[in-house]
C-alpha cells in the first residue's frame, strides 16, 4: 500500500501558505480561545492561538475570515507598543482578508458578524489618517468583534 500523501501548503493569492490539517472541532476551540484572549485585552496571545485554526483548514473563504482576525490581533499589538504605522498596515491586511468572497459567510458560520469589523476597520483607519494628517499621536480603541448566532450546519 503506498503511503498517503499530505498536503503542507495551500495555494491562496498565488502563493503557498502552510497547512496543516486540524479538525473542525479543534479549530472551533482554538478559534474560541483566540476570540476570548482577543476580547481580555490580550492581542499577541489572541493571534497566537488563532494561528492553528488558520493553518488548519484548507477552505480558503474560512482561512480568509481567520487571517483577517489574525491581522486585527496584530494591529491591536502595534497599538499597545504606539505604532501607529503597524496598526494602519495591519488593520488595511485584516480588511483585505475579511473582504474576500466568501469570507463573512465563514465569519457567520463560526458566530462572528464581519460586516460589522469591516466598518469598524474602515472607521479606525479613517481616524488613523486623520490623526497623521493633524500631527496627533492619539491612541486606538480596540475594535470589538462582535458577534452573532452562529449558523447551524445542516
Amino acid at each position: 500500500m503506498a503511503p498517503v500523501e499530505r498536503r503542507t501548503v495551500v495555494q491562496a493569492g498565488g502563493r503557498a501558505k502552510a497547512y496543516r490539517p486540524l479538525p473542525p472541532v479543534e479549530r472551533r476551540r482554538a478559534l474560541a480561545f483566540g476570540l476570548e484572549a482577543y476580547d481580555r485585552g490580550d492581542f499577541f496571545e489572541a493571534h497566537e492561538l488563532l494561528e492553528p485554526a488558520w493553518m488548519g483548514t484548507d477552505d480558503l473563504a474560512e482561512r480568509a475570515f481567520l487571517q483577517g482576525l489574525i491581522k486585527l490581533a496584530a494591529g491591536f499589538v502595534h497599538a499597545t507598543r504606539g505604532n501607529p504605522t503597524g496598526v494602519a498596515k495591519n488593520l488595511a491586511g485584516a480588511r483585505d482578508h475579511l473582504a474576500v468572497a466568501g469570507a463573512a459567510e465563514a465569519g457567520r458560520a463560526a458566530g462572528v458578524d464581519v460586516p460589522r469589523i469591516l466598518a469598524a476597520i474602515d472607521e479606525r483607519l479613517v481616524e488613523l489618517r486623520a490623526s497623521a494628517e493633524h500631527g496627533r499621536d492619539e491612541p486606538v480603541r480596540a475594535i470589538r468583534v462582535a458577534r452573532v448566532a452562529p449558523r447551524r450546519e445542516g
